[in-house]
């Protein structure tokens, strides 16, 4: 068996789709005629004529709101003609086909997005004031491909009217039919380091579905400067010094 036979297996996938996954880990994105939006430093190959470019905030709206909240997720533009090979830390890698529509996801787990998708940081439904500090998410809304990362692989939930609870780290993303809430369990067992541990959680009601990865926030942790990792502490240390 040749060296080539051997390596069978790694070959490119070829797809009529501008994203298009190679592995459950490999994200690939052919370019002619199409920019995106990728988590910045998530570049691990490319081939032809392709420009990097910090994204910025798309506006001194969105950047105040991403400075006071803490949340989002630091974005490149790709763009020119080729193919770019994506990827973040080996996490499991969703394709999303948007049409006219929007989801809400954790900014941490967000790969990468057409230019036909717009994005707004959104407060989690249901929270105080003291909360105010941390449940924010990302909403993304039109038309085009939506790459998101988990670490491990996910599980989708139908709701259908019934109310479903989670982690904040561990929901990874959610239909624009589902609506949220937050349920805290602040007690003196809290107060003395003997807690559970879940002290906040959120609460997903409606029509629609909601996607959980089994983890608790090494995508969070992972991504730097962003999500809802730092957010939930934060909210937690609102809320005890209220």
């Amino acid at each position: 068996m040749s060296v080539e036979q051997s390596l069978a297996e790694f070959q490119e996938t070829e797809s009529q789709n501008a994203f298009s996954k190679q592995n459950s880990k490999l994200l690939k994105v052919e370019l002619s005629g199409v920019t995106i939006q990728a988590k910045l430093g998530s570049m691990v190959a490319y081939q032809g004529d392709v420009k990097f470019e910090h994204a910025g905030s798309g506006g001194m709206k969105r950047m105040l709101k991403k400075t006071v909240t803490s949340e989002g997720v630091s974005l490149m533009k790709v763009s020119g003609s080729g193919e770019v090979f994506l990827a973040h830390l080996a996490e499991d890698i969703h394709l999303i086909r948007l049409e006219d529509d929007k989801i809400t996801a954790n900014g941490s787990n967000i790969l990468a997005f057409e230019d036909g998708i717009d994005w707004d940081i959104k407060k989690v439904e249901g929270a105080s004031s003291a909360l105010a500090g941390g449940l924010f998410n990302i909403e993304l809304a039109g038309t085009g491909w939506v790459a998101l990362v988990s670490d491990g692989p996910p599980l989708l939930i139908q709701l259908d009217g019934q109310q479903t609870f989670a982690d904040p780290q561990a929901a990874i993303t959610w239909s624009s039919g589902v609506s949220t809430s937050v349920k805290t369990d602040v007690n003196i067992k809290t107060l003395t380091g003997r807690g559970s541990g879940e002290t906040i959680q959120i609460g997903f009601s409606g029509t629609g579905w909601l996607l959980i990865q089994p983890s608790e926030g090494q995508v969070a942790g992972a991504a730097g400067g962003g999500g809802s990792s730092q957010g939930v502490g934060g909210a937690l240390g609102n809320l005890l010094g209220s």
